[in-house]
């Protein structure tokens, strides 16, 4: 049996085909009425892309308007905050060079100087440092992996008050080494994002731990950075440890919240959702 849907669909059926004849009947009929309304149409987009292109522009010189503003009262804001400092950067796996270049330039015209760059062998080679190791319970690092905890204290802390343990391990422990060992005032850490399973991970995290546990026991200025397009973030992980962080140390702002850390700081600064403030409070910023 017909009901009203079936008559409400054949209407609707009937009027578009009107409506598909009368444009039909439009295009074939009258040419110059549709080749009109094109005009109409093309001028109308021609207008709108034009403003949009303005208002990109105006927005791109406004930008670049405050970067200049930024760069150019950076050293008014950070000049002489790390007055004789050294500072470290060590990097928790693959070193970044990026991420190098814009800690150098946070330190320009702060007083502190980048003294030593050092990327950590991830996972660990337990051999080999059981091997540089001197006489005593690390020589048995390849036997007892659990002791890269108290290894990474120890370590971490003679990256900021000095030890033989340090200079004998270094070739084991770090892939790369650029200027000094320390010791130094204090660290920026870049944790490097990465995928490791098993013992790897283990070993990994074993190690990491301890070091961040030997470096903030010093109560020097310890500091976790990384850019804005660092994914997963590791914000968090630096929190957790005990580290004050910066998670946009590839803009002006935050190689300014890197300089307020390092001379002693306490937070998490950026402008990601894991921050706590672009720059610390205005009470610090006016020492």
């Amino acid at each position: 049996m017909f009901d009203f849907r079936y008559h409400a669909v054949s209407l609707a059926a009937v009027l578009v085909a009107l409506a598909v004849g009368v444009l039909l009947g439009v295009a074939i009929g009258d040419a110059g009425l549709v080749s009109s309304a094109e005009k109409q149409v093309r001028s109308s987009l021609r207008d709108d892309v034009r403003g949009a292109q303005a208002k990109e522009q105006e927005a791109t010189d406004l930008l670049k308007a405050e970067e200049r503003y930024s760069q150019a009262s950076y050293p008014f804001v950070v000049g002489g905050r790390l007055q004789g400092a050294k500072v470290g950067l060590l990097f928790l796996g693959e070193p970044d060079e990026a991420i190098a270049a814009d800690v150098r330039a946070a330190l320009e015209g702060s007083g502190g100087a980048l003294r030593g760059t050092l990327a950590v062998n991830e996972p660990p080679d337990t051999a080999a440092l059981a091997a540089s190791a001197p006489a005593g319970r690390y020589a048995q690092l390849d036997q007892d992996p659990k002791l890269l905890g108290s290894f990474g204290r120890s370590i971490g802390r003679q990256m900021i008050l000095g030890g033989d343990l340090l200079r004998s391990e270094a070739n084991a422990l770090f892939s790369t080494r650029a200027g000094g060992l320390g010791p130094f005032d204090a660290i920026v850490v870049v944790r490097i994002p990465r995928n490791l399973t098993g013992e790897a991970a283990t070993n990994t995290n074993l190690l990491e731990d301890g070091l961040m546990a030997g470096l903030t026991k010093t109560r020097s200025s310890i500091v976790g950075v990384q850019s804005t397009t660092t994914q997963p973030t590791q914000v968090s992980w630096y929190r957790t440890r005990g580290l004050s962080s910066v998670d946009n140390i590839d803009l002006t702002a935050g190689q300014a919240a890197l300089v307020f850390a390092l001379a002693g700081a306490r937070g998490s600064f950026g402008s990601g959702p894991d921050a706590g403030g672009l720059l610390p409070g205005p009470e610090l910023a006016a020492r």
